[in-house]
């Protein structure tokens, strides 16, 4: 049980440290600490949905119906570069972020959930590895080893976006100056271009 939970710990790490458009947004949410805990709370459970899903065989599904995967590609491709637009908009206007508090005016609640939502279930990565691979990998163990495995998977998923989200303020002092923040946006820009481009490009793959 322990060894099972420990490597769905582990893998879910993997997954979800690496940088991606979901992690940035937390990260500049926690900057600007503006609605930190629930965005957090959002990310983790969405991703406990979707781990939970794949364990109890969802991965099979989606895996044998391409096309899904497909729609989602094109609507996450379209959603990302609109928000590097925007990203980028806010680095090269500094008049808005001096005229403004610090990284920019924070997003009304709704906006902010209605964005976090968007970045989880407009990014086909985010099935495929919740989903897909960590549902596959889960059918090595049985039963109750089974259900451990997807908990820690589960767990390392809030672990992650609650240090990131509330971690983020030992940052503040280096962003307290616009060009921090001009910085950062330019960097949310690229990333968020490039995960288009590459999801554009699978599917020519």
């Amino acid at each position: 049980m322990f060894s099972a939970a420990f490597s769905g710990f582990l893998l879910g790490a993997t997954l979800i440290i690496a940088i991606g458009a979901q992690n940035a947004f937390i990260l500049r949410q926690g900057l600007m600490r503006s609605h930190v805990f629930i965005l957090c709370l959002i990310c983790a459970l969405s991703d406990a949905l979707l781990i939970a899903a794949g364990v109890a065989g969802l991965g099979t599904l989606i895996a044998a119906n391409p096309s899904l995967i497909t729609i989602v590609t094109l609507g996450g491709a379209a959603f990302l570069l609109v928000y590097a637009a925007l990203a980028l908009r806010r680095a090269l206007r500094p008049s808005v972020l001096l005229a403004e508090a610090p990284g920019g005016k924070p997003l009304p609640l709704k906006a902010a959930i209605a964005t976090c939502l968007a970045f989880t279930f407009l990014n086909p990565h985010v099935y495929l590895d919740t989903v897909v691979l960590l549902g596959s990998l889960s059918g090595r163990y049985e039963g109750a080893a089974r259900v451990a495995f997807g908990g820690g998977a589960m767990t390392a998923s809030f672990v992650w976006f609650f240090s990131l989200g509330y971690g983020a303020r030992l940052l503040a002092p280096l962003f307290a100056k616009p060009g921090a923040w001009r910085v950062l946006d330019v960097l949310i820009a690229v990333i968020m271009t490039a995960l288009a481009i590459g999801l554009l490009a699978s599917l020519g793959g």
